[in-house]
């Protein structure tokens, strides 16, 4: 990049860096942007496949998530790594439709380069698209449908749709079940739902059906000397965030002994010191500890001495839990602590999970923090059911904090792409063309539901667009028979904020990419030279994949 003075050429840019200005850049960036939703399209709905993931250490991922497929690939291209945060984006406030996300951001682009082709400013492009986006929130209300946070069945409806096709199989009701258990336990007064109060611990062994709730927390540690008793029936628990060993001086001090009486003095006053520590633990009535810190090996002595099971160096976030589950506050000095801090459950246990010992505090009244356990034949079979479960907890919560659901099966999108058709006709100009453009985006879904499921898409499309047409809002694909059905009916449902998330934040990628007109790649940085239209780190096939 260089400009003229006086005849002599001026450099602005380093020597190496290489811009790629108008067409040519919005061309790369969306290639980019299509290849990484190309990337993941096969994998949308509950007939999709699964991606195997191998990194440099030889680690294998199997999934079919979209957020794990684009966190564990290798991307390089600027505007594809803006594609992987709208997953990252959707994943961090629903939970659930990443890959939905992704898919509509990649056809915005594709609907959006034909418009480009007939010389409509990209300006125009992002203000229909905006247009466009709000519109569709408005249409999304009204299909939505409300949902009592105590309907148990419909929220179990809910965790069965965000599991399906993730390796849950056949256990799926028996999943769902658990996540809705878990989540209604942990509802705050002012009805809001914080996920990270549920422990999900995964174990290889047993079957998927062996997966449990336990309410209460489970700590992946067990008690701390072989003296203490295994198991304690209604546990009073203390939880201290202070150390049970005699404090190092913060400066350095020297202590001078003359002789072995003073030595034997010194260590007789340690002891002491010790002990009158466990004496006021045991004064409150406490027969459980939790520490968070560490604890003197005399120490542990007196506390099984007295069958205290202890735990020591226990998490903060976990102490949290068993402050929440048990009811007990957490101390930071044993002196003090008082039999009003105590923690109260009904049992204390250590158990043996597959190869690991456990520490399990279950029957808690109330409790506010509960875990569930999920065991699978193998370690990918574990990994997947976690990421499906995690899945359930995030919309089950988002359903019951919003308290509103939409169908699924592809139905939100045909009818939005139907009403916003009749829309556009109102809004006439070029910006019509882009939200005529937009309404083409949302067919996506459907017709990849139906591809990945092995069906015609066009006949998919049309048939479901016949039934919206008559004014069946619900009307969605059913994947067995490639019908259009009643998705409310068959208990195909989503968190209505599922789909207004992917939407805007598919509809806020695309006009950003859109308003690219100029890409500068200084020499270091990037991908070398120009910026390609592929990726690095994909396969050669995924470059300039496109869509149907």
């Amino acid at each position: 990049m260089a400009g003229q003075f006086g005849g002599t050429p001026v450099l602005i840019l380093k020597e190496g860096s290489q811009r790629t200005a108008g067409r040519e850049a919005q061309r790369s960036n969306i290639m980019a942007a299509k290849a990484v939703a190309g990337a993941v399209r096969t994998t949308l709905g509950p007939k999709g496949m699964d991606k195997m993931l191998v990194d440099t250490m030889g680690d294998v991922v199997i999934t079919n998530d979209g957020v794990t497929i684009l966190k564990e690939m290798d991307i390089e291209h600027p505007a594809a790594k803006m594609m992987v945060e709208i997953a990252k984006t959707q994943d961090s406030e629903v939970g659930d439709g990443t890959t939905t996300a992704v898919v509509l951001a990649g056809e915005l682009l594709k609907q959006a380069e034909g418009l480009l082709e007939q010389e409509i400013h990209p300006t125009v492009i992002a203000a229909g698209y905006r247009a466009a986006a709000d519109k569709s929130m408005d249409i999304l209300k009204v299909i939505g449908v409300k949902v009592a946070p105590k309907d148990e069945e419909l929220l179990k409806k809910v965790a069965i749709t965000a599991m399906t096709g993730k390796g849950s199989g056949t256990a799926r009701e028996e999943l769902a079940n658990l996540a809705v258990q878990a989540v209604q336990s942990v509802v705050d007064e002012d009805g809001s739902v914080d996920i990270d109060n549920i422990t999900v611990e995964k174990k290889v062994g047993g079957g998927i059906t062996d997966s449990q709730i336990v309410r209460g927390v489970v700590i992946d540690k067990d008690r701390l000397h072989p003296n203490m008793p295994k198991k304690v029936s209604g546990a009073k628990i203390a939880l201290l965030n202070a150390a049970i060993e005699i404090e190092k001086t913060e400066v350095d001090a020297k202590i001078e002994i003359t002789s072995p009486d003073q030595l034997q003095a010194f260590l007789d006053q340690e002891e002491t010191m010790l002990k009158d520590m466990v004496d006021r633990i045991v004064k409150t009535g406490a027969n459980v500890v939790f520490c968070q810190k560490g604890i003197d090996d005399l120490a542990q002595h007196f506390l099984a001495k007295a069958g205290i099971y202890t735990v020591r160096r226990v998490k903060k976030s976990d102490m949290e839990k068993l402050g929440r589950a048990t009811g007990g506050r957490v101390v930071t000095s044993i002196h003090d602590l008082t039999k009003n801090d105590l923690g109260k459950s009904q049992i204390v246990e250590e158990r043996k999970i597959g190869d690991e010992k456990m520490t399990f505090v279950e029957g808690c009244e109330n409790p506010k923090s509960v875990s569930i356990i999920l065991r699978g034949g193998t370690e990918h079979v574990v990994d997947e059911l976690n990421r499906a479960m995690e899945d359930a907890l995030r919309v089950v919560g988002v359903v019951i904090e919003d308290k509103m659901l939409v169908p699924g099966g592809g139905a939100p999108e045909v009818e939005l792409a139907l009403r916003l058709r009749e829309y556009a006709a109102t809004v006439g100009g070029r910006e019509q063309l882009a939200i005529e453009a937009f309404a083409d985006s949302m067919e996506i879904i459907p017709k990849t539901l139906a591809e990945n499921a092995g069906l015609d898409q066009i006949d998919s499309l049309v048939a479901l667009r016949s039934g919206h047409e008559k004014g069946v809002k619900t009307s969605g694909l059913d994947m067995d028979t490639g019908e259009p059905v009643d998705m409310l009916k068959l208990g195909v449902v989503e968190p209505l904020r599922v789909k207004t998330q992917a939407i805007n934040s598919a509809a806020e990628a695309a006009v950003m990419i859109l308003r690219i007109d100029d890409v500068i790649a200084s020499k270091s940085g990037g991908p070398a030279g120009g910026m390609p239209g592929g990726m690095g780190g994909m396969p050669g096939g995924m470059g300039g994949e496109d869509f149907d």
